[in-house]
């Protein structure tokens, strides 16, 4: 029976210590989250809006853990081919001209359809692995509905089956995350196979302390400044509110430009590192009065 990943952490406070050393702060239930997943071999599905952390956390996690890190981007469209393997063709047709003429078929074909010819994608590598890993599967909305149904196996069993080859088993389970963005609903099935996180806009207290450990550089009365007036943008109708990752973006911008003060004329010069749409940007400037800044 395939054992969990256990040891990484030796609690729920240790993880939350360790993340923090990867400079990702986390809340007790991401950190009691994480460090179930690891101990009871699931999977973890994290759920919130873009750019608040969740696929840093998958980073964040390996950084912690000194584990290698197997990153599979959905998107739709995507398969077999590009997620799990696919079969090396050239080199298998160069196999195949290459074979003396008197070579039986059937051992010929076993040749060619062995490990050697096989084109190790994000989950069959994850699987493979023998060392710590953690799998993060990216955006797993974004992937189709018979995505999902591939992936039922490999987080069931942690192992995938290669019909000319048979089943391949991990002998180290990978710790995996999903990540979603809530584009769609996904199928009970694959949320049945995991723990569950939602993870959203931080409070401005726990914003503040994210600022400032990622950008270290800007000053305590920038950052609440900064902190100030995202939540206000996100207080907006805007079609796209400005993300953590944003704001630590915006953080780095005004380091950058060596500003010392956050007046209208400042934010209305770096918007665009914030909002990326022309109507947000158009209320933001009503709504925070930067129509005569410069």
């Amino acid at each position: 029976m395939l054992k969990p990943i256990r040891g990484c952490f030796s609690s729920a406070e240790d993880v939350e210590a360790k993340l923090s050393a990867a400079s990702y702060l986390c809340t007790p239930d991401i950190a009691t989250t994480v460090y179930l997943a690891a101990e009871l071999g699931k999977p973890v599905l994290v759920e919130g809006p873009a750019g608040v952390g969740k696929t840093e956390l998958a980073k964040a996690s390996a950084a912690a853990t000194g584990a290698g890190l197997i990153r599979l981007q959905c998107y739709e469209g995507l398969d077999e081919a590009r997620a799990i393997y696919e079969w090396n063709y050239k080199k298998q047709l160069l196999r195949l001209q290459a074979a003396p003429s008197e070579q039986a078929w059937d051992a010929l074909q076993d040749d060619i359809f062995s490990a050697d010819f096989l084109l190790s994608r994000p989950l069959l590598t994850a699987i493979r692995r023998s060392g710590p890993t953690v799998l993060l599967i990216d955006e797993i909305d974004k992937a189709d509905v018979e995505m999902e149904a591939l992936l039922l196996e490999i987080l069931s069993d942690f192992q995938i089956t290669v019909p000319e080859l048979g089943t391949i088993a991990a002998t180290s389970q990978p710790l995996v995350v999903l990540t979603s963005n809530g584009t769609r609903d996904l199928s009970e099935a694959l949320k049945r196979r995991c723990l569950w996180l939602h993870i959203g806009y931080p409070d401005p207290a726990r914003e503040r302390e994210i600022v400032s450990a990622r950008v270290p550089e800007l000053d305590a009365a920038l950052a609440e400044q900064v902190v100030r007036t995202a939540r206000a943008l996100r207080g907006l109708d805007l079609r796209k509110p400005p993300s953590l990752a944003e704001t630590i973006d915006w953080s780095r911008a005004i380091v950058t430009l060596g500003l010392s003060e956050l007046d209208a004329t400042a934010i209305a010069r770096t918007l665009g590192v914030l909002l990326k749409n022309t109507s947000d940007h158009a209320r933001a400037v009503e709504a925070l009065g930067l129509g005569t800044a410069r």
